[in-house]
């Protein structure tokens, strides 16, 4: 697997030939099964590869299970200078409930050692758990809090379908998920970590100055990416790409000097919409001179027409020719942004 993700790096390499990296990232699976020498051999594939910033910004993503003093001692004499850490929930009860693998206190020392190492590290917290008080969930973000961590994304938990959690719900084991719970966690998470020196840059994400995810923020604002490996996806700008699921097969194509990768053009409408469901998560907003700019005056009416219910209800503002979710309507960003979408315009 590693030999052809490495052989991928290469075969892509014209794709981003006028093109400067400013960050890789490890992710997508457990990336921490990697040895030193396997991540040192990836990195390098793409320096001789790719024109590479001095100081890029090298992210991996981890689990508490996976980072024992002795990995997370290995991670530091290799160029990763990032951690994202899926810690979840400091609660025993949460953890098992979403069938993590690791447990509270391995939550707890693989941050006491990992700070011991790394100055810049993001992790990951879960609201809106059944029976996830707002005092519990307070104490979770303060515990986060106490290891200074530079960068924290949070996620309102998600049921998906065939799932154990699915199962537990259906069999009435745990209460169903409740939209009020979620808003209040939200606003909860929020107005804590503005208190404590962090900026809501996007909807998801919390960072101090200067830790602000480089890599994440290129997706938001729509720059190009290269995804290497099975499931991977990519984005030049003009079209999206996916690479095929299946790790075999996705080694035999490499194999046979064939990209296994799906591709779709994406329409004016498609690219319209991306920018609106992005800009409205960040911080940076929705340039109303760049909609009309890049897709015209009839977008540009259209997104006048649509928002003006939402300036009304006071969730949306425009400052300085910049469309942004209010406070009020931050938590409500995506159900805003799904009705700006443009669905019928003919391309």
């Amino acid at each position: 697997m590693v030999l052809a993700l490495a052989k991928e790096i290469v075969m892509r390499k014209n794709e981003f030939s006028t093109e400067i990296i400013e960050t890789i990232y490890f992710g997508g699976g457990t990336p921490s099964v990697l040895t030193n020498d396997e991540i040192n051999f990836l990195i390098d594939t793409a320096y001789s590869n790719y024109n590479v910033v001095e100081n890029p910004e090298i992210t991996l993503e981890a689990n508490p299970d996976d980072l024992s003093t002795e990995r997370i001692l290995e991670l530091s004499k290799s160029p990763i200078n990032r951690l994202s850490i899926g810690i979840q929930s400091f609660y025993e009860e949460d953890l098992k409930m979403m069938n993590r693998a690791h447990n509270s206190a391995e939550a707890i020392n693989c941050l006491q050692e990992a700070t011991k190492y790394f100055d810049n590290i993001s992790l990951d917290l879960i609201y809106g758990i059944p029976g996830l008080t707002d005092e519990m969930w307070r104490k979770n973000i303060e515990t986060a809090l106490s290891f200074r961590i530079p960068h924290i994304s949070s996620y309102a938990l998600t049921v998906e379908p065939k799932t154990a959690l699915r199962k537990l719900i259906d069999t009435g084991k745990i209460a169903e998920l409740q939209d009020e719970v979620a808003s209040n966690h939200f606003i909860i998470l929020v107005e804590t970590l503005q208190k404590n020196g962090f900026i809501h840059y996007e909807l998801s994400n919390f960072g101090k100055e200067n830790y602000f995810s480089k890599n994440n923020s290129a997706y938001w604002l729509g720059k190009k990416y290269i995804g290497i490996g099975p499931s991977a996806h990519s984005y030049d700008g003009e079209k999206r790409g996916w690479n095929i699921a299946n790790n075999s097969l996705y080694i035999k194509s490499i194999l046979n000097d064939e990209l296994p990768i799906e591709t779709e053009i994406l329409t004016i409408s498609d690219r319209y919409n991306e920018y609106i469901m992005t800009g409205l998560r960040t911080i940076w907003g929705v340039s109303l001179e760049r909609i009309e700019n890049e897709f015209g005056l009839e977008y540009l009416n259209y997104l006048k027409k649509q928002s003006q219910k939402f300036l009304n209800d006071d969730l949306l503002f425009i400052e300085n020719k910049i469309l942004k979710p209010t406070a009020k309507g931050k938590f409500l960003t995506d159900g805003i942004a799904s009705d700006l979408f443009y669905l019928n315009l003919e391309e």
